[in-house]
């Protein structure tokens, strides 16, 4: 099954405007661009077919092919990312069996959630949409609740059936817990990772449907799926080891500095 992994990326983002061209500063010292480094992870990924980045901006266009990626226009009408892979994909023929959408803010993805997601699609034909969720341990979850208690999303929470099958997403820390976890023990809370894959019909039929009350009310795409009766797959990965962290905001680029340096990420 072909794969095409797209990165969408905006300049006008209401939390962050210029935010893919943040510069963002690795263990030894080097600096490199949000988009770059979300593209670098795109690349390390095994058994994809194209990686492109698709924007709708000339100054995200010109840093990007300074830096080699491929990138696929678009228009300035796309809602989200969703919006944005869909015509990616179709600007490039359509002719793709998966399109994953790794999201312009989550350089930290290591190459086995997208792995994961591949193939946890793959065997899943019923759905048409796979995300990947990681469980948070007690600092994660401290992490997630000290934002919200700052007004600040800092990340989004999922809960599934136990065939994984999504029941809600929340940039609210669901479920609620009143128990308090230490730094490394598991919680029953998991962390949304911003990477997703569509099989093509359910990706085509989505900028065609109308946003709907769950998705403007929590600003969640992927709600958008689950309102139009559309399965979405959740599919567990593992960090090993990894720390995981998106750049919402201004005061997310000192913490994935820092989580950068303290894993030898260059």
């Amino acid at each position: 099954m072909s794969v095409l992994l797209a990165i969408p990326a905006r300049y006008a983002s209401s939390r962050y405007p210029g935010k893919p061209l943040v510069p963002l500063t690795g263990a030894n010292g080097t600096a490199m661009t949000l988009i770059e480094r979300s593209w670098r992870a795109a690349k390390s990924v095994p058994g994809v077919d194209r990686v492109v980045v698709a924007t709708d901006d000339d100054r995200i266009r010109e840093v990007s092919e300074a830096f080699g990626a491929e990138v696929v226009m678009t228009s300035e009408a796309c809602g989200n990312g969703t919006e944005r892979c869909a015509e990616a994909h179709s600007v490039l023929g359509a002719k793709y069996d998966i399109v994953v959408n790794l999201q312009g803010d989550a350089p930290l993805t290591p190459h086995w959630f997208v792995e994961d997601l591949i193939s946890g699609l793959r065997a899943a034909p019923d759905a048409g949409v796979a995300t990947p969720v990681l469980r948070c341990d007690g600092d994660a979850l401290r992490g997630l609740l000290n934002d919200r208690k700052h007004d600040r999303v800092g990340g989004t929470t999922a809960v599934f059936a136990s065939d994984h099958s999504a029941m809600y997403f929340s940039k609210e820390v669901v479920p609620f817990t009143a128990q308090t976890y230490a730094g490394t023990d598991p919680t029953p809370v998991f962390h949304h990772v911003g990477v997703y894959a569509y099989r093509p019909d359910a990706l085509e039929s989505y900028p065609d449907w109308p946003v709907g009350p769950l998705e403007q009310l929590e600003g969640l795409e992927q709600l958008r799926f689950m309102e139009n009766g559309r399965k979405v797959l959740c599919v567990e990965v593992e960090a090993k080891g990894r720390q995981f962290w998106e750049l919402n905001n201004p005061q997310d680029v000192p913490k994935i500095e820092a989580m950068m340096a303290d894993m030898g990420l260059d």
